[in-house]
């Protein structure tokens, strides 16, 4: 999974955060003062944390007042300091330090928004249900003068997360090499992370694996997967799909940059009684040669960058032989929206998914026609299955709390975390984004036709 990032007003750019040596004092509350880190928190690793980035009081003024604006017209009810409340009602809001909140994000904009929760300074009783009125009204958040002037405010992003080969394997390795424990946590026995495709709604835990192997068996179908099929997987995970593809009788070669996820791959494929069958290698989807019959990849186009988009779909169109096919999952954001902020550094980039961007649709389209002979044959979307998929998760991440300090992630990593699931849940709930099968097929070439 690559995560969000829809976006709220202006960004900054310190240093990413790392997880850190678990605390014992979990309070989840603000400081006494707004500069003051709150308890438990390691300030060589959440610097940003411990001391917000400070603002001019021009800076803070203008953005107190473009929130409390925004806020006034949204279907929630955003509590400040215990004694006053705006908006027109609906999921509780409780910013507990008024400054501290607004101060965080006149300097850095939704990075501080993301980081004040981080830090106790705002909390909600449903936090799903405030982000979800915040993702369904992000394009009146601010201004129109103010988005059009976004290229002025925004920061941008760093060179440091461009998806160069050993940039990309960088990135990865920040979110996919934390822990494979920590992940085993919240994820169900197939450890796949990306949306299942459930049979209805509401969705139960006990069905989770069912309906992951739901998703993967149309991915697989959808590429024509069977035996002695020639299959290239882009995007490893922890192995299920191969693992699935290889019972078919495929003979599967599967890339990853993540260490961490190929040596459980490798050891789940092997106890699977299929090593025979796949090839688990560390390396970039540019690094790969040969022919294959199907090219398949869930997720992993997110986290490839629009400026390797070309390259991405150049490389699948170079290694997929006549007649195969490519299927692809893959979030999605409106193409209005990408455009907007497809350079904007978002909290996101900062403490989850360096590097990372939603394509839209119609920027797939745009891409496959101009740089490749690949085109778009067939399209699914499951949005709300992936909403369902991301509660589940969140829930299990929450009662499993205990065992995540255990394996050495402090109070302010689980906050994070929280904060990131759901806020891509509310992505998915308000329809801001989807997630989408789909099938790439190639024209041929003259030498191909009959």
């Amino acid at each position: 999974m690559t995560a969000p990032t829809h976006q709220l007003p202006a960004d900054r750019t310190p240093d990413p955060a790392a997880p850190v040596p678990a605390q014992r004092n979990h309070d989840h509350g603000p400081a006494d003062r707004a500069d003051q880190r709150p308890p438990a928190t390691d300030p060589e690793r959440w610097p940003d944390i411990v001391t917000r980035p400070r603002a001019s009081r021009a800076r803070t003024a203008v953005a107190e007042r473009i929130v409390r604006r925004a806020l006034a017209k949204l279907p929630l009810r955003a509590r400040l300091a215990g004694v006053e409340d705006i908006g027109v009602g609906g999921p509780l809001m409780d910013i507990r330090d008024p400054d501290a909140f607004f101060g965080r994000i006149g300097a850095s904009g939704l990075i501080g928004f993301g980081e004040s929760y981080m830090a106790g300074e705002w909390d909600a009783p449903d936090l799903v249900a405030v982000l979800t009125v915040l993702a369904g009204n992000a394009a009146e958040l601010v201004p129109a003068p103010l988005q059009r002037l976004r290229s002025l405010w925004a920061l941008r992003k760093p060179a440091a997360q461009l998806n160069t080969p050993e940039g990309s394997r960088e990135n990865i390795s920040h979110h996919y090499d934390l822990s494979n424990d920590l992940f085993a946590l919240f994820l169900d026995e197939t450890l796949s992370y990306s949306s299942a495709v459930f049979r209805g709604f509401p969705a139960e835990q006990s069905l989770l694996p069912a309906a992951q192997h739901r998703k993967i068996d149309r991915l697989l179908d959808a590429a024509g997967v069977g035996e002695s099929t020639r299959l290239l997987e882009i995007g490893t995970g922890w192995g299920e799909l191969a693992i699935r593809a290889a019972a078919r009788g495929a003979r599967v070669t599967t890339v990853t940059l993540s260490a961490e996820q190929r040596e459980l791959a490798r050891t789940r494929i092997r106890e699977a009684g299929f090593a025979d069958r796949v090839e688990v290698r560390l390396c970039d989807y540019r690094q790969v040669t040969g022919d294959y019959d199907a090219i398949v990849s869930v997720e992993m186009i997110e986290a490839v960058g629009e400026e390797f988009w070309p390259v991405y779909f150049t490389t699948l169109d170079r290694l997929l032989a006549p007649g195969g096919r490519v299927a692809l999952q893959a979030i999605t954001m409106p193409d209005d929206r990408l455009r907007a902020s497809r350079s904007t550094y978002t909290w996101i980039h900062k403490y989850i998914f360096p590097g990372g961007l939603l394509p839209s649709t119609e920027a797939i389209e745009r891409v496959t026609t101009e740089h490749s002979r690949l085109r778009t044959a067939q399209r699914i979307g499951y949005g709300a299955h992936y909403a369902e998929t991301l509660r589940l998760w969140r829930e299990r991440f929450t009662e499993r709390s205990a065992e995540v300090d255990a394996l050495g992630f402090d109070a302010v990593f689980r906050r994070m975390w929280t904060f990131y699931l759901a806020y891509s849940e509310a992505g998915f709930r308000s329809g801001y984004l989807d997630v989408q099968q789909l099938l790439l097929t190639r024209e041929p070439t003259q030498q191909e036709t009959p």
